[in-house]
């Protein structure tokens, strides 16, 4: 099955409204990047992961343009469009240095240094649907995703081969512009090459430039018994490609589970409901009912009323992280027949006057309550 990967809402990457003014936003991501800066995690990939998503949602939200674009048309509005420079955890310092005054090296009072080395690949989520009883026992399933990997053609420059990028003519090779201001000057990411310091004039045609081509990819996920909806599972090194030397991302797999036609889950356990005969219920009876394991045998006792519940110990939901397993709850409802034909009639009336002679004590006490009630 194809499944789609997905990106988290940039309002919510950064925890802030979608009527957030710049600055907000800026407060926002500032303390974000602080969290996650990767000096304070050193070889920690989520930590690094969250740092590149937020610098992400702050580029784009910070920019009237791309902001508007997203508002309207969510992340597909974006295609195309490049994020930090193009150049890994050196182009996203670079790019957002005018936040902190000079650098995030000024975060921790000097003395912080730039992650060298190639740079991992960043993680990857996707939501695998389940049916309810695949989810209860356990299922292989085969995920087919996309995924970002290396143009073989150009070999991930985005030019075409046999080329070479340009110096960019704004920046002259630095990536960064200085604006002045009267006696102020602020340096920002360079408008055109966005930090990359070079600009592709001949794209390459098997990734139009971008470096990187989509592939179909398909990986086998063992799903355990009791996963539930919403879970998560990560397959390690099946995200994005990391540059040569590094490693993979992950793939982080959002378990969902389809409703079904009886069965309702709570925690680990199974409630089923049963729809009883009155004679079933006031005589006891031997049925059989479904389980997340087959078939099994309830007892119904003498005189069951309806909404009772019974008990089938050990035969709901294993744990997905090792407790014990849940029990299958089944309650009963007594089935009033809409219809009856004539047989049945003659003997629901002749059991009318039995129940009229043999009043049980609960309706007894009941309608001399009543008498006494309307005799004031």
């Amino acid at each position: 099955m194809a499944v789609s990967v997905s990106k988290r809402d940039y309002y919510e990457v950064l925890g802030v409204g979608k009527d957030a003014d710049g600055g907000e936003i800026k407060k926002a991501f500032r303390k974000l990047a602080l969290k996650y800066h990767p000096d304070r995690n050193p070889d920690d990939a989520e930590a690094e992961a969250k740092f590149k998503e937020a610098a992400e949602a702050y580029e784009v939200l910070s920019d009237d343009d791309k902001r508007s674009r997203y508002d309207r048309f969510g992340h597909a509005g974006l295609d195309g469009a490049s994020f930090g420079g193009g150049g890994g955890f050196e182009s996203i310092f670079e790019s957002f240095a005018d936040l902190f005054g000079g650098g995030f090296e000024s975060f921790f009072g000097g003395g912080g240094r730039r992650r060298g080395g190639p740079r991992s690949g960043a993680n990857l989520r996707v939501e695998l649907p389940l049916d309810f009883l695949e989810a209860a026992r356990g299922v292989k399933k085969s995920l087919v995703y996309k995924r970002p990997e290396r143009c073989v053609e150009c070999t991930g420059t985005g030019v075409e081969p046999g080329k070479t990028a340009a110096t960019c003519d704004t920046c002259r090779g630095h990536g960064q512009v200085v604006q002045r201001s009267g006696f102020f000057q602020v340096q920002t990411t360079c408008p055109t090459c966005r930090g990359a310091g070079q600009v592709v004039k001949d794209p390459c045609d098997s990734c139009s430039g971008e470096g990187r081509v989509l592939r179909e990819r398909e990986v086998e996920v063992d799903v355990p018994a009791g996963v539930d909806d919403g879970m998560r599972m990560r397959v390690a090194g099946q995200g994005e490609p990391g540059e040569p030397g590094a490693p993979d991302g992950d793939l982080h797999v959002v378990i969902r589970v389809r409703p079904h036609e009886f069965f309702h889950r709570r925690d680990t356990h199974v409630i089923l409901e049963v729809p009883i005969s009155y004679s079933q219920a006031a005589l006891g009876a031997k049925i059989d009912v479904p389980t997340v394991d087959g078939k099994a045998t309830l007892n119904v006792k003498r005189g069951t009323q309806s909404g009772d519940v019974y008990t089938l110990r050990g035969k709901g939901i294993q744990s997905a992280t090792g407790g014990r397993r849940g029990d299958q709850l089944v309650q009963v409802s007594v089935e009033v027949p809409r219809k009856v034909n004539k047989e049945q009639e003659a003997l629901l009336r002749q059991l009318a006057e039995l129940e009229e002679r043999h009043v049980t004590p609960k309706r007894k006490t009941f309608f001399e309550k009543i008498k006494s009630y309307f005799e004031g």
